[in-house]
């Protein structure tokens, strides 16, 4: 069954629910049980509503019919599927390599709370492919990955950095966010657990923040263990509302990628832009990688102007109409924020002279979006 099948049909159960095409939002604390034998040894999947009901499992099934794995657990962001995953996995005096174009929040969670808890974390630049083996220590236990990364989009070697840790009995996580099940099979190249902040494509309408983790089936135990053991537990109407996203997911997802593909060419042509970096365009260094081992981009991606000041760079952006600033993205709606990657980097460095602008392309007309932008470098240059 093709994808665009499996995004309408996976999950849905109309004729358990008197036919009604949606999956039932249940609300739910205690579950009764009819017996005490039943008590003592349940039968069902549901037996009490933080570790899910039928809502949640709706959602659970769909993901992993298009994703892969052995199972899914639901979270209520996409920062928690992170430290879900990462504390299911690690353990006081455990070693961490963590990609170096990692998403702000979970750079913060290693250097604070993992650190607490004994956990040492080493940085490694994300373009390192086999060579991470050269990294990897007796006590290594997980080796996480971002591909490609949310600011700077480096796209990583996921097979070749999986059969290095995989040598050696390590784990591999990849915050498959940026391209979605639908456009990166993560188990299919190696990935042993991969987590996406549901809130961006699956809900796709900038009004739910979710999360959710797979795991192939030697390591989904540990994290079903630690989904249950911290809490875990996203809300009903969240996950219907996931589930109402991800039925026209591939549909939007589309529209993303070509908008975005053809923005990011626009952009290239234009005077006021050092460079883009888009994995799907040819100028982008590891595009042969994308072309390898992708489906598709989504879109969001980042462009470097040539340097301006923050006077000039304000002019630009206040007035925007269509671009709106705002963190996050994923959603209908058309995104820009302005962003510093040496700010965040240890391993590797970041020297562009310019701002990077990290854009996210929605559904308006592509006419209407060059517009809008093409103003904002007018002013940018009126004030230069």
């Amino acid at each position: 069954m093709k994808d665009e099948t499996k995004a309408v049909h996976a999950g849905r159960d109309p004729h358990n629910n008197h036919g009604i095409v949606n999956p039932p939002v249940y609300h739910a604390s205690t579950i009764l049980y009819p017996t005490y034998e039943d008590l003592k040894h349940p039968k069902t999947r549901v037996q009490y509503g933080r570790r899910g009901t039928p809502t949640t499992f709706a959602l659970e099934d769909a993901v992993v019919a298009l994703e892969g794995g052995h199972g899914c657990k639901i979270v209520p962001s996409g920062l928690s599927a992170v430290t879900t995953a990462l504390l299911a996995l690690l353990g006081s005096g455990d070693h961490l390599l963590m990609t170096d174009n990692a998403y702000g929040p979970t750079r913060t969670f290693c250097d604070t709370f993992l650190k607490r808890m004994g956990v040492e974390t080493t940085y490694y630049d994300p373009t390192i492919a086999g060579g991470i083996a050269d990294l990897i220590r007796d006590t290594t236990k997980v080796v996480f990955t971002e591909s490609p990364g949310s600011l700077t989009f480096e796209v990583q070697d996921i097979p070749a950095i999986a059969d290095a840790a995989h040598a050696r009995g390590v784990k591999v996580v990849l915050d498959n966010t940026w391209a979605s099940p639908l456009f990166f099979k993560p188990y299919e190249h190696g990935v042993d657990v991969s987590i996406q902040a549901a809130t961006k494509y699956i809900v796709g309408h900038a009004d739910t923040l979710l999360g959710t983790i797979t795991a192939n089936q030697e390591t989904f135990s540990a994290i079903h263990a630690a989904h249950g053991q911290l809490g875990q537990c996203a809300g009903p109407d969240d996950i219907y509302l996931a589930l109402r996203g991800l039925r026209t997911m591939d549909v939007r997802l589309k529209q993303h990628m070509q908008q975005g593909i053809d923005f990011a060419k626009w952009l290239e042509t234009r005077d006021e832009v050092d460079f883009v970096l888009h994995p799907a365009l040819p100028s982008h260094p590891q595009h042969d990688l994308w072309k390898r081992d992708f489906l598709g981009a989504s879109g969001l991606f980042s462009a470097v102007l040539k340097p301006v000041s923050d006077t000039a760079l304000s002019a630009m952006l206040d007035d925007l109409e269509l671009f709106g600033m705002g963190y996050s993205w994923g959603g209908f709606e058309s995104l820009v924020v302005p962003s510093d990657p040496a700010k965040i980097r240890t391993a590797t460095g970041w020297d562009a002279p310019g701002p990077l602008l990290r854009f996210h392309v929605g559904l308006e007309a592509l006419d209407d979006l060059k517009e809008d932008l093409d103003k904002g470098f007018q002013r940018m240059k009126a004030v230069s």
